[in-house]
Parts: C-alpha cells; structure tokens; sequence
C-alpha cells in the first residue's frame, strides 16, 4: 500500500499529515510540532479525535516561510515570527520581506564605534606609545565586558 501511496499525487489544496508534509519541507516531524508552538497565529493545524494533525495549505506556506526565515536567512525563532506578524507569510514566501531585525542598527553603531577606535589605535597619529597603549586598554577592557554579559547570557540559556 505504501507504493500506491508513494504514485499518488496529493493536490495543492489537500491537507497533509505531519510526515507528508515534513517530507514536503524537509524538515523533521518534530521541528514541525515545535514550530506549531512557537508560531500559534501562522500554523494551526487541524487535529483529529485521535490527536493526528493535519496541515491545510496555508499552514504548509507558513512553515515554508518559517523555514526560509530561519534556516536559509540565518534569523533566531523571535525575529522569523515578528517579520511574520508585521509583514505576513506571503511576503516572506515572495521574496519581498524586508529582514530589519530590531537592535541590529544599535549593534552595529556600537561595533563600528570599537572598529573605530582600534584603527585609531592602529593609525599613525602625533600620539605617544603610552596614549595607544591607554586607548588600547580600554578597549581591551570593553572587549572584556562584552564577553562577560555574553558569557551569563549563554549561562542563563543553558540553565
């Protein structure tokens, strides 16, 4: 039966289980269930008295968006859904979806700020060895500081 199965084409409009459609997306059954967690406004399966889900089309173009969101374009769960809520599923899927995550224009102006500084440093100046070696320091010592809040950030991860 399984071979009938495998010849049988399903079409567009047809819901699929979680296993024809993780096959669809290739992704694995569990990511799909996790994901159904994560994303309540874009994937809601339909599930059967018997607990079984069963995705409708716009569920599997959520999940599709999902995925290119955050295993092609690189974005954690928390940014792939705010870009679904503010710009929705068909403009991910089109191609069209403007990816600004929040906080990434402050980083960004902080890292140039360091990069900055360090070719200051780095750049022949009327400074005196003992000026670079001071502006060196402090942002060794910023440098430090970065690395300790990311250190309890990932503490606070993992536990």
């Amino acid at each position: 039966m399984t071979a009938l199965k495998a010849r049988i084409e399903k079409s567009a409009d047809a819901f699929r289980s979680i296993g024809e459609a993780a096959a669809e997306l290739g992704l694995e059954t569990h990511v799909l269930r996790y994901w159904e967690t994560r994303f309540p406004r874009q994937v809601s399966p339909v599930k059967r008295p018997d607990g079984r889900r069963l995705f409708r089309p716009q569920d599997i173009d959520a999940l599709r968006a999902i995925r290119i969101l955050v295993h092609e374009r690189g974005m954690t769960l928390k940014g792939a859904k705010a870009v679904l809520t503010e710009q929705g599923v068909g403009t991910v899927l089109a191609g069209t979806a403007a990816i600004t995550p929040e906080g990434v224009a402050d980083a960004a102006s902080h890292a140039r700020a360091l990069q900055e500084t360090l070719a200051r440093a780095f750049t022949d100046s009327p400074e005196t060895p003992a000026d670079r070696r001071e502006r060196l320091n402090e942002t060794l010592s910023e440098l430090s500081g970065i690395k300790e809040r990311l250190e309890a950030l990932r503490a606070r991860r993992a536990g």
